[in-house]
């Protein structure tokens, strides 16, 4: 199944444009690719802040 795909445009500074496309360079995939990966990771990591500590710790 595929998933639903929303265009979104982005407009950035240049120092991180540079950024980007030297990630994708350097790994081999496209800058929409990094984008989504660096968001993605910033979406786990605000996932496991929110989550409340186990009871009893």
């Amino acid at each position: 199944m595929k998933e639903d795909v929303v265009k979104l445009m982005v407009r950035l500074p240049h120092d991180i444009k540079s950024f980007v496309a030297q990630q994708s360079d350097r790994n081999g995939s496209s800058q929409n690719s990094e984008i989504i990966r660096a968001v993605r990771e910033r979406m786990e990591r605000v996932q496991r802040e929110e989550m409340p500590a186990p009871a009893g710790n």
